[in-house]
């Protein structure tokens, strides 16, 4: 383990007994959130992530570990193992150093260079490799028309095979090959003859190419999915000539005949072996390395909305509008239990109106409605206005992103729940709850149909689960559960549980009663001390009988606590309530072998806001009145918005039109942002401008820079006309291929964004043409540009 330690320390940047400790705790079962929170001495403090990030690269550490061991004992078997091969062997630090080694020796089908070899024409390609022979006198000694060769042609041709497959299977050739795809490699894509109108969704990538390097991770996705769907062919090669050029370099020794032999060997190696299998496993890096950057991209607005502000316990009404098909309505209380339900029709007519709003208010009367949460789908904003317009004393509106709800309205969990009651009124109840407490009701939901994704459908399965999963955990147990009231599915979440004992947990609940402890933890089924050292920390009991336990003071440092209160001559109880108190702690004197300054400071802030929520406080939101639909939007209004979904390209906003607006990376400040997430998070309440409206195809521009350049477009600018032009074709792109196989469940809003840099073959237009063409020649590079470069001048 400590070579192990000492590879993760020194790629991570760490210290290599933080890492031998973490790695210790992680093999005796401690979870993520349990040794970042409470072993922080041990672990000199490491956060979440980095405690995440050994256990990743412990076990691709491991992984490599098993395929060397594996390759030794087939190299031992094959009679092959020499003891420099095996020193070579384990000093590899890849898979791909081990795959490269074995590749020589690896059992293999039919191959040209084996039939060759067959024909006893290996001696003769090692003799033309060393290039001091004359190659038609020497493939003389070959010919043998038994064995199929005929003549020195034969000889030479087979001779050529092997050589080029000793080309290909050189280690250091590899390497070095490897180096210059991933440098010179471009990435391509072109159009698949017959498939222009089937695939218009692609146009922008019907001739399109830049260095693989810096091709951003949304695009690689894109092209990528579109060759998936039969639209585009993608190439990812280097110029020919250089890599033919390196491999020359290794193997050509000089200008004679022989060396002509090999240079044609070479040019064959490369085109039928080598090349291809650096292109295959470039393709798979470009794949991982998106991969990667999305399920980044992904998790973190995953967090960010998980962590969004709670209202909190309150009696809600929670309304999922609809047109033809009315409004479902359900009354909860204040831990969100359905009380009652029923049906309103206030957009189907005036006498429909006027018993819709009566049936509202008898509601609101009759279960103390504190807030009223409405959908913000389908007759969402004209259900808005339309509870706003009853002017409701006391009561709270807010629209609520009901992304997944359907998800959830048709899952086991909510038939659980709700096994008498259809499909509308889950959805109705799981809006109601997103406002009440969102990380609450999102866990029982599938991540991946949250809404802020981004290609979630196209990224390795496996790799993105984990993350989410980690994600989910980090958030839940952040905020701490309620033992008492918390549903098996938030409780599978708490650290050291799982959907089993989560299940265990409730049912004793159900039948024995509340639990008055955490001590009394330990007499669920199953849940032994391991389980009990993990999870204890993060459950909270509200009124519990020991004061600590409503706090995320962990029960193996009671008795520490316990001893302040009692050089402070107060109870535990009386040290939680007075500030004055807490003040005269003295950490200092509490320090030992075990416990440390970390660990003392988080209980000292435990005791003083016990049970802490790190969420936000929550504010109430609402949109602009009148502006309901896309036709309602002008260039140049300015309009408050939810920010639902952050990718690398952009931020979408809802503004409330039932179409999310794009606003483009350049358009998030006055200055460059690299990172959306730098600016803004999921969830947050911003400020756009409507920079451009296209309502034929329901795309919608926004910008939240000060200095307005899409604002100016309405005064009649040509050259901020042509910028606002210039920032439509890639995102958009990328964002209708997402679309495609519902990488998204963001509505289908297609919007502006700056071209990125790269390559379409097309011919430049002249400077005036690009002018006088500025309002119609949306797929010309060269105007876009200029005209994007003018409106950065200015």
């Amino acid at each position: 383990m400590s070579q192990h330690s000492n590879i993760i320390a020194a790629e991570l940047g760490l210290k290599p007994q933080q890492v031998n400790a973490t790695i210790t705790l992680l093999d005796e079962g401690a979870t993520v959130p349990f040794i970042s929170r409470y072993r922080k001495e041990m672990t000199g403090s490491l956060d979440e992530v980095q405690v995440a990030g050994i256990r990743d690269r412990f076990q691709q550490l491991r992984e490599l570990d098993k395929r060397r061991e594996a390759i030794l004992k087939a190299l031992t078997a094959l009679d092959k193992l020499s003891p420099e091969l095996e020193q070579q062997i384990n000093a590899a630090a890849t898979i791909t150093e081990i795959e490269d080694l074995y590749l020589p020796y690896k059992p293999k089908r039919k191959t040209r260079a084996s039939e060759a070899r067959k024909k006893g024409l290996e001696p003769l390609a090692l003799a033309l490799l060393e290039q001091q022979v004359n190659p038609d006198t020497e493939a003389t000694k070959f010919i043998n028309a038994e064995l199929g060769v005929s003549s020195t042609d034969d000889a030479l041709a087979g001779a050529r095979d092997i050589i080029a497959e000793i080309i290909n299977e050189h280690v250091e050739t590899r390497t070095t090959m490897r180096e210059y795809f991933k440098q010179k490699a471009t990435f391509k894509s072109t159009l698949v003859k017959g498939k222009e109108e089937e695939g218009n969704k692609y146009k922008d990538y019907f001739n399109w190419e830049e260095p693989l390097k810096s091709a951003p991770s949304h695009r690689v996705l894109a092209i990528r999915r579109g060759a998936q769907e039969g639209f585009l062919k993608l190439d990812i090669m280097p110029p020919e000539d250089g890599a033919i050029t390196i491999l020359e370099r290794q193997f050509i020794k000089g200008k004679g005949a022989a060396a002509a032999q090999v240079k044609l060997a070479i040019a064959d190696a490369y085109k039928r072996l080598l090349g291809p299998a650096m292109e295959t496993e470039i393709r798979n890096a470009a794949k991982e390395h998106a991969d990667e950057d999305a399920i980044r991209v992904f998790a973190e607005n995953a967090r960010q909305l998980l962590l969004a502000a709670p209202m909190g316990q309150k009696r809600v009404m929670a309304i999922d509008p609809g047109f033809r098909t009315g409004c479902k309505v359900v009354c909860l209380d204040e831990q969100g239990k359905l009380l009652e339900n029923t049906t309103i029709y206030p957009h189907t007519g005036q006498g429909n109106v006027a018993k819709a709003a009566a049936a509202l208010k008898d509601l609101c009367a009759k279960h103390n409605v504190e807030a009223i949460a409405i959908g913000n789908g389908t007759a969402g904003r004209e259900t808005e206005t339309f509870v706003r317009g009853l002017h409701l004393e006391n009561v709270v509106v807010v629209m609520v992103n009901e992304n997944g709800a359907s998800i959830y309205s048709a899952s086991d969990v909510a038939r659980e729940e709700f096994p008498t009651q259809d499909i509308t009124v889950r959805g109705a109840v799981s809006i109601g709850r997103r406002l009440m407490d969102p990380l609450a009701e999102l866990v029982k939901i599938d991540p991946k149909s949250i809404g802020v994704g981004q290609y979630q459908h196209d990224v390795d399965q496996q790799k993105l689960q984990q993350s989410l999963d980690d994600t989910v955990m980090s958030c839940v147990n952040a905020v701490g559960v309620e033992l008492n009231t918390a549903s098996k599915q938030v409780l599978a979440y708490v650290s050291g549980l799982g959907p089993q004992l989560a299940q265990n947990i409730v049912s004793y609940r159900n039948e024995h009663g509340a639990f008055k402890n955490r001590e009394s933890l330990k007499k669920v089924p199953r849940l032994g001390d391991k389980a009990f050292e993990q999870a204890a920390g993060f459950l909270r009991i509200r009124n519990a009988e020991h004061a600590l336990d409503a706090s995320g003071v962990h029960p193996e440092r009671y008795q520490l606590v316990n001893k302040m209160a009692r050089d402070l001559n107060c109870t535990v109880s009386q040290l939680m309530k007075d500030p004055e108190l807490q003040q005269q702690i003295k950490p200092q004197q509490y320090v030992s072998d075990e416990i440390g300054l970390p660990t003392l400071n988080d209980i000292l802030k435990e005791l003083a806001k016990p049970g802490r929520d790190p969420r936000e406080q929550f504010e109430a939101f609402a949109f602009t009145e009148g502006v309901n639909e896309i036709k309602d939007l002008k260039v140049g209004m300015k309009l408050p918005g939810i920010v639902t979904n952050i990718t690398n390209f952009g931020v979408f906003v809802d503004i409330g039109v039932h179409q999310d607006g794009l606003v483009h990376t350049s358009q998030l400040a006055d200055r460059f942002v690299a990172n959306p997430n730098d600016v803004v998070k999921v969830s947050q309440r911003v400020e756009v401008t409507v920079t451009e409206v296209d309502e034929a195809r329901k795309r919608i521009s926004l910008s939240m820079r000060t200095g307005q350049a899409g604002a100016a477009k309405s005064k009649g600018s040509k050259t901020q006309g042509a910028a606002a032009q210039s920032t439509k074709s890639h995102t958009a792109s990328e964002h209708r291929s997402t679309q495609a196989k519902g990488g998204s469940q963001q509505p289908s809003s297609r919007t502006a964004s700056a071209k990125p840099q790269g390559k379409v073959n097309a011919k430049a237009l002249p400077a005036k043409a690009a002018a006088a063409k500025a309002k119609t020649a949306d797929g010309d590079l060269q105007m876009k540009l200029a005209a994007l470069k003018d409106l950065f001048k200015k």
